[in-house]
Formats: structure tokens, sequence, C-alpha cells
């Protein structure tokens, strides 16, 4: 049982890297419960693998706080969990005394065992207001042009959770509401990061550089959605702001070993802005 509760957890995680679901800072309002994911009657936050497994579910359902009640909780509140909605399992370990053979020693190990967690969102009945962000953000002045060319792109989008990303195997980008954008430009120069992403898919620009790049591919990928978010944002006259931090010390690393790998970033970013804007 104690494997494959290690295996289960573990598959859950290596599915949310596959599908792009990397949590990182964001120009967005987080919920004044935090980042970290917590329990919303004891307002603790889980640590260890429960975080990554949460925040995976989080991102991949959109779900809008990262508050969590078991069933039994969530009755204690006077709250009820509706019917069809799934849990997540997270794990703890309980010390377990076990008598030596032999002798009058013992010896206390640790055991994982299960518990199973439901998002607020998936709860009636308990006000939950507290979690929304305390400030509702700028004005959000939808730009005609930028519309336009989102409308155009065909691009499944969803406005839910707290992250950007485009999830290829569903084939949709997911972006936080418009509200929580600290001022518009932002939310454009981050969708269209995300829908550069999308130009990706094998049914349209079918990039793949695994061969290529290798470990590398991951974050070339990134710096050709930074470059096309930045063509489109040119052409649109959107001065937003989008910075991938993390990603530097790889683009840096991609560049100097391959000096024709920013000609070929440069290009894809191209294509991908094109096929964006011209449709």
């Amino acid at each position: 049982m104690a494997n494959d509760l290690y295996q289960t957890v573990t598959n859950s995680i290596i599915e949310a890297i596959e599908e792009g679901v990397k949590p990182w800072e964001c120009p967005w309002q987080q919920s004044p419960l935090g980042i970290m994911p917590a329990n919303y009657k004891t307002k603790t936050a889980y640590s260890g693998v429960n975080v990554l497994v949460l925040w995976a579910v989080a991102s991949k359902v959109g779900y809008q706080t990262n508050a969590w009640l078991t069933f039994k909780q969530a009755k204690e509140l006077g709250g009820n969990v509706r019917k069809g909605e799934k849990s997540v399992s997270c794990v703890f370990f309980k010390n377990v005394v076990q008598d030596n053979d032999g002798d009058e020693s013992t010896t206390t190990y640790p055991m994982i065992k299960p518990f199973w967690l439901f998002n607020a969102d998936q709860i009636d009945g308990i006000d939950f207001s507290d979690l929304r962000p305390t400030s509702e953000g700028s004005t959000f002045d939808p730009i005609e042009k930028a519309e336009k060319t989102l409308l155009q792109s065909g691009a499944v989008i969803k406005e839910q959770g707290d992250r950007a990303l485009y999830v290829p195997s569903q084939d949709m980008i997911v972006m936080p509401e418009k509200a929580r954008f600290s001022n518009t430009e932002d939310y454009y120069t981050t969708i269209f990061h995300e829908l550069t992403h999308w130009t990706g898919h094998p049914t349209r620009l079918n990039r793949d550089f695994g061969k290529r790049f290798a470990d590398d591919a991951y974050a070339f990928e990134e710096l050709i959605a930074e470059l096309g978010s930045a063509f489109i944002n040119a052409e649109l006259n959107i001065n937003g702001t989008l910075e991938h931090a993390s990603y530097l010390d790889h683009w840096l690393k991609i560049l100097k070993q391959d000096k024709r790998a920013i000609f070929t970033a440069a290009s894809q970013a191209s294509k991908a802005h094109q096929w964006i804007v011209n449709g």
C-alpha cells in the first residue's frame, strides 16, 4: 500500500510537469490566504510533497483559492462538499512503534498514510468571501486591436485560477481574471506569451526542439514565447511586462553554446507572431 501511495503522488506531479503546470511569480493578485496551500479551518499551510500535489491540481482544475478542507471539516463548519466532486489524495507520516523480537527494545519508524482534501470551490454552505483578493485590482480597459487578435486566433481561453498557462493535453489557455492584473497591458503581454505557446501545437506550427536542445528544450520554448509576445506587443503598440527570470540562466547557456540559437528562436517567434496576427 505504501509503495502504491508513493507512486500515485509521484505520478500526479509528473503529469503536472508534463502539462506545463509550474508555479512562478506572476503579475496578478493572489488570494489573501497566500500562495501556499493551507487548511481553511486551522489556517495551517501544508508542506512537503503535499504543496506540489495541491498546486498542481489547483492549476489544472482552475480553483480560485489555495484553501482546503477535509470532508469532515467542511461538515463541522456547516458546509457540504457538492455531489460528484473529487477529492485530492495527500499524505502524512505517522510514527509506528514496533517491538523487537528477542529483547525489550522497540523501533520507531514513519509510515506513510493518506488523507483527502477538497478545495473551497468544491464546497457549498460556507462563506469563503474572506479568501478573495483584498483589492479588486485595476480597472480593465480592453484594447480593441488586442481583443480582435485574440478572437481571430480561435484559441480556447478560460479565465480561472491563479496562474497563466497553456495546457497542451487540452489545447487550452488558462488565465487569471482580467481584474487581477496590475494593469491592462500586463494582461495582454501575459496572454500573448501563452498564445505563442499555443501556436506550437502539432496541429499548428508543430514546434519540437527536444532533439536539438535536449534538457534545455523547455527553456528554449519559453524564449520563443517571450519573443513572440514582444513581437505582437510591438505591432499592437502595447507596453506590458512579463519576466521569466528563472529562465535567464538557461537562455544564456543556450545562446553561448549555439550561435544560431537566437536566430532560430527569433524565426520561430516570428512564425508564431504571423500565425496569431494574420490568422
